[in-house]
C-alpha cells in the first residue's frame, strides 16, 4: 500500500470542503480530467462521483465510490479506472494546531493491476499521490486566503 502525506496551512473544515464537492476531484485528484456528474448526496457512504480519466482524445469514462464517510476526519474510496481496475483510497485529517496533516493510502484492490508486483506498482502511486496531495494544498489554501 502506498501512503503519502502533506501539512495543508488550514483547517480540517477548510480541507473537508473541497473533499466534500465532488465537482472539484479533477481539479485535485491526478488523472482525473473531468467531471460527468456527481450524485446529490455525495461524499456519504455509497454515493458516487462519475467522471473521466486519460487525456482526450483517450478519455474513459468511469465513477468512484465512497466506502466510508467521516466527515472532517476520513474519506475512503473505491476509485475505478476500468480496464484497469479498481483502487481503495483513504484520506485521513489530522488536526494540528490551525494545520492540518492529510494522509493518503492507496492500493489497487481488483482488475489487472493487481497482476502488477508491489514493487513496481508502489513507486508510480507514491509520484502520483505526491502530486495529488500537492495539487490539494494548494487548493485547500488558496480557497482558504492563506496562499502567499
Amino acid at each position: 500500500m502506498s501512503e503519502n502525506t502533506t501539512l495543508i496551512d488550514a483547517s480540517t473544515a477548510d480541507v473537508w470542503s473541497v473533499l466534500s464537492d465532488g465537482w472539484l476531484y479533477p481539479l485535485w485528484v491526478v488523472g482525473a480530467s473531468r467531471m460527468r456528474d456527481v450524485d446529490a448526496d455525495w461524499p456519504a457512504a455509497g454515493s458516487r462521483i462519475h467522471h473521466s480519466v486519460g487525456v482526450w482524445p483517450g478519455l474513459v469514462d468511469d465513477h468512484t465510490r465512497v466506502l466510508a464517510s467521516d466527515p472532517d476526519r476520513s474519506l475512503t474510496l473505491c476509485a475505478r479506472t476500468w480496464p484497469m481496475g479498481e483502487a481503495e483510497v483513504r484520506l485521513t485529517l489530522t488536526p494540528l494546531g490551525e494545520q492540518t496533516e492529510v494522509a493518503i493510502h492507496e492500493d489497487v484492490v481488483s482488475g489487472p493491476g493487481v497482476l502488477v508486483p508491489g514493487l513496481v506498482r508502489q513507486p508510480a502511486l507514491m509520484w502520483r499521490n505526491s502530486e495529488t496531495l500537492r495539487r490539494l494544498r494548494l487548493l485547500v489554501e488558496g480557497r482558504a486566503g492563506r496562499t502567499a
